[in-house]
């Protein structure tokens, strides 16, 4: 039954995106609605700050609004395509900017900790990660955010990124042990 919910939403989101290309705003609302919360803490992840998050995500509706007659569904899923819009978009917002500062930014604690121990010790932890993974080289660090951060499996990521299932594999492998590496020294530090 699970399945047949899954490819239920497949169909539904094949019959909005047709509707979406031939100019249906109300389809790409209904498609705006599907995908928004999952751009934006995509945006936010790699931003750090809810204003421009926020803006971003706007940003990466309206290129795809405007660009959805160049969508093509043979290419990669919407969400993916979604997701590249993102990326460029993000690669804009800090080549405009010309620092590091981002690695700087905040990162909201999870607000299911029940002490401000707990609150404290989430908030640092998930900002230590966070520092680490802005230090990974733009493949490593676009590879682990689809996988861990985003969900994608190893053969979306692929199909997203134009390589091979194993070259995904060997990436994120890379990935994971230059952040072990990255983790530990900061561990070494304290």
């Amino acid at each position: 039954m699970h399945e047949e919910g899954h490819a239920k939403t497949k169909g539904d989101d094949a019959l909005l995106i047709q509707r979406a290309i031939s100019r249906d705003a109300d389809a790409f609302g209904k498609l705006y609605d599907m995908y928004v919360d999952r751009v934006y803490r995509h945006l936010y992840y790699r931003v750090g700050n809810v204003a421009d998050a926020e803006d971003l995500t706007q940003q990466v509706f309206l290129k795809a609004w405007q660009a959805i007659d160049r969508y093509k569904k043979t290419a990669s899923p919407f969400v993916a395509w979604l997701m590249t819009i993102s990326h460029n978009l993000v690669v804009d917002f800090y080549r405009a900017r010309k620092d590091k500062a981002y690695l700087d930014a905040e990162v909201v604690a999870d607000d299911l900790a029940s002490s401000p121990e707990q609150v404290a010790e989430a908030h640092f932890d998930q900002r230590q990660l966070r520092r680490a993974i802005l230090q990974l080289h733009g493949e490593q660090q676009q590879v682990v955010l689809l996988r861990f951060v985003e969900g994608f499996r190893h053969a979306e990521i692929a199909s997203l990124l134009g390589k091979s299932e194993g070259a995904i594999r060997v990436v994120l492998h890379r990935a994971l042990a230059r952040l072990r590496q990255i983790l530990e020294r900061e561990r070494e530090r304290r």
